[in-house]
């Protein structure tokens, strides 16, 4: 679970400046009725620890090979964009379920990324502890 903590981190960070060039991160800071950036950060940051962490316990042993986690995270990236963005976060907030635009799509690539970068620090972190499950 750590090594999935720790590429949910740094999958996070970069997904993280990704949504600040595209003016996304205040959106977050809204599902907990803020539109402060910093308050965005913290929830986003918060959120890809606890994702990274449920990707390092079910995906344990995809770590063994660094390019099977990018695959698989990014994968993973591709459910938690329908989960979070077209799912959870509407429904907290009262906008239309599924709803796919421009802003979707961007927040498709952010969550690709996001999810690549959690599997390779995730794969990194596991065979750098010696093991090879989270």
């Amino acid at each position: 679970m750590t090594s999935g903590v720790v590429g949910g981190l740094a999958g996070g960070l970069v997904f993280g400046m990704l949504m600040q060039m595209m003016g996304m991160i205040g959106m977050v800071a809204m599902l907990v009725g803020s539109e402060s950036s910093a308050v965005g950060w913290g929830v986003h940051l918060v959120v890809s620890a606890a994702i990274g962490g449920g990707f390092g316990l079910v995906g344990g042993r995809l770590l063994a090979r660094t390019a099977t986690a990018v695959g698989a995270g990014a994968g993973y990236g591709v459910v938690w964009w329908v989960v979070g963005p077209l799912l959870l976060m509407p429904a907290r907030l009262g906008m239309p379920l599924f709803r796919v635009d421009a802003t979707a799509g961007r927040s498709l690539m952010g969550h690709v990324v996001f999810g690549a970068v959690l599997g390779a620090v995730a794969a990194t972190v596991a065979a750098t502890m010696g093991r090879r499950r989270a």
